[in-house]
C-alpha cells in the first residue's frame, strides 16, 4: 500500500487477487470496508449503501471469476490466432492437408508481417478509405479508428500496412511497463503523415486484447485514486499508463529503456517530433482500454501544465471508451480539451458494453463526460451527452438488445452486397455476431462496427453538424 498511503489521500482499491469467499460477501453486510482484506482504502472508510457494496461485490466476484479463468483463456487465445493464421497461410483446409502431406506446411511466424491478431480476423480491412480526403471533416476519425484497430497487430505488421497502404512513416512501437502488474502490458505506436514537414502525427494506444482476462478485469475495476484539484480516476487505467510506485505523477521520471513507462516514453517522443516539425498537430486514439488511456494522457499533460504541448494537440478520438472517473475530473478535462474548440470525441456504437462500464449511478462515482458521438446499428449518428441505457443491464431494454443482435446477425449476411466488397464480414465475425445471440454487448464492442460507423455514418464533428443528426 505504499503507493496509496504515500501520495494519494482518498482512494479505493479493488484487490481481487486478495482475501478470500468471506471477505467476498462480508462486504455485503459490513460498512466498514476499510477492514475488508479485498479492498485498500484509508483506515475507517466506511460505504453505508448497500447499492455500492453490492456493485463492488459484482466487480470483485467478476475479477476473480476472470483470473480464475486466466490462463485457459490465453490458451484458447493463442490456439485460435495460431489456427485461423495457419488456414490463413495455408489458404485453406484442403491446401493445408495436401501441404501437411508434402511436408510444405507454412507455419505462422507471431512476429511477421502477415501474422494477424483476432481483432485482425474479424475485420481484415487495412486500407484507409480511399473516399474520405485528408481535407474531409471524417478524416481524423476515420484515420484514428484504423490506427486505434491496427494497434492489435505486432510491430513489423503495423509498421508494414503504415508504410505500404498508408503511405505515410511509422516512427516507434511502444511496449511498457506497469508497475502494478510488473509486466509490459501497455502497448501503443507513433506514426506520422510523411518524414519530411509533417503535419499530423498520430499516438494510437491498444486495447483490451479478447483473450487477456487481466484486460477484462480493468474494464470491470471499481479502483480509484483522487488527485488534489482533478478528480477521482480509475486506477488501473493509471497504472497502465504510467503510475509511480511510492510518488504517483511526477512530472519527471529517470527514463529507462528496459522499462519504458507509457505516458512518459510517448510525451518525450511528441516533445521531439514537434519540435522537428513546427507545424505538426497531434492526435492520440484508442478503442476499449486504448481509449480510456488516449483520454488520460492529455489530462496528465494538463495536470503536468504541459501547455506548450496541449496547444499542438488536434484531437483526442475514443472509440468503446470505459468510463475513466468522476464528474471532477470530466470538468478538469473539459476545461483544458474543449475550449475554446471541442478536441475530444467519444464514439459509441449502439449495444457496445464497454462505454456503459464501470458502473454509473447515485450510489457511485463513474462519470462519462464530454459530447458522445452516438451511433446506431444503422451507423446513423446523434450527439448527446450520454448513451442510450448508460449501465447496459437495465432490465427495459433486454429484449431490444437481442433483438438488435439478431438483426446485426442478419446485416452480416447483406451488407457486403449492399454498401460494397469492403464491408464484407468473413465467418470469423459472423461466429461472433451468433455469439451474440447469447450476449449481445460483446459483438457490437469490436473494432468492425465503429470502422463502419466512421465511413457509412453522416458528419461527425458538431461544428459540421448536418441537419438530419439530432442534438440531444
Amino acid at each position: 500500500m505504499a503507493l496509496e498511503a504515500n501520495y494519494f489521500s482518498d482512494y479505493m482499491v479493488v484487490r481481487p487477487d486478495k482475501g478470500g469467499m468471506v471477505d467476498l460477501f462480508y462486504l455485503l453486510y459490513s460498512f466498514d470496508v476499510s477492514d475488508n482484506r479485498s479492498i485498500e482504502c484509508p483506515i475507517g472508510t466506511e460505504v453505508k449503501q448497500i447499492r455500492r457494496r453490492w456493485a463492488i461485490f459484482i466487480s470483485l466476484l467478476l475479477q476473480r471469476t476472470l483470473l480464475f479463468w486466466r490462463k485457459p483463456l490465453a490458451w484458447v487465445g493463442a490456439a485460435v490466432e495460431f489456427w485461423l493464421n495457419l488456414l490463413t497461410d495455408n489458404h485453406g483446409f484442403g491446401s493445408l492437408f495436401l501441404n501437411l502431406l508434402r511436408g510444405d506446411a507454412v507455419f505462422p511466424d507471431i512476429k511477421s508481417s502477415t501474422y494477424r491478431s483476432a481483432v485482425g480476423f474479424i475485420d481484415t480491412r487495412v486500407d484507409l478509405d480511399k473516399k474520405i480526403k485528408p481535407t474531409d471533416e471524417k478524416y481524423h476519425a476515420a484515420l484514428s479508428i484504423m490506427a486505434a484497430k491496427l494497434s492489435y497487430e505486432n510491430e513489423t505488421r503495423i509498421q508494414i500496412i503504415i508504410r505500404d497502404h498508408w503511405n505515410m512513416e511509422f516512427v516507434e512501437f511502444y511496449s511498457c511497463w506497469n508497475d502494478e502488474q510488473e509486466d509490459f502490458t501497455t502497448q501503443a505506436f507513433v506514426f506520422r503523415d510523411k518524414p519530411v514537414d509533417a503535419e499530423l502525427i498520430v499516438v494510437a494506444f491498444r486495447g483490451t486484447e479478447p483473450f487477456n482476462a487481466n484486460q477484462w478485469c480493468t474494464d470491470f475495476d471499481f479502483s480509484w485514486y483522487e488527485i488534489p484539484q482533478v478528480g477521482k480516476i480509475h486506477g488501473g487505467f493509471m497504472k497502465a499508463l504510467g503510475l509511480q510506485k511510492n510518488t504517483g505523477w511526477p512530472r519527471e521520471i529517470e527514463e529507462s529503456k528496459k522499462r519504458p513507462y507509457a505516458y512518459y516514453a510517448i510525451r518525450e517522443k511528441l516533445r521531439h517530433l514537434l519540435h522537428q516539425n513546427e507545424k505538426a498537430k497531434f492526435l492520440v486514439a484508442g478503442h476499449s482500454l486504448g481509449g480510456a488511456l488516449a483520454i488520460l494522457f492529455p489530462t496528465i499533460l494538463a495536470l503536468h501544465e504541459e501547455t506548450w504541448l496541449l496547444a499542438r494537440l488536434e484531437g483526442v478520438y475514443t472509440f468503446g471508451q470505459p468510463r475513466v472517473g468522476d464528474e471532477k475530473l470530466g470538468e478538469f478535462v473539459e476545461k483544458h480539451l474543449d475550449k475554446p474548440k471541442q478536441r475530444y470525441f467519444r464514439f459509441v456504437y449502439c449495444n457496445d458494453m464497454v462505454p456503459r462500464l464501470p458502473y454509473d449511478g447515485s450510489t457511485l462515482l463513474f462519470k462519462h463526460f464530454g459530447s458522445c458521438l452516438y451511433y446506431n446499428s444503422l451507423y446513423k449518428v446523434k450527439v448527446m451527452a450520454e448513451e442510450p441505457n448508460k449501465n447496459y443491464f437495465s432490465l427495459w431494454t433486454v429484449v431490444p438488445k437481442y433483438l438488435n443482435a439478431a438483426w446485426e446477425l442478419i446485416r452480416s449476411f447483406l451488407i457486403g452486397y449492399v454498401e460494397g466488397s469492403e464491408y464484407k464480414e468473413g465467418w470469423p465475425l459472423k461466429l461472433f455476431r451468433t455469439f451474440g445471440l447469447v450476449i449481445p454487448g460483446i459483438p457490437p464492442h469490436f473494432p468492425q462496427d465503429y470502422v463502419n460507423s466512421t465511413r457509412l455514418g453522416t458528419s461527425l464533428i458538431p461544428g459540421y453538424v448536418t441537419e438530419s443528426i439530432k442534438l440531444d
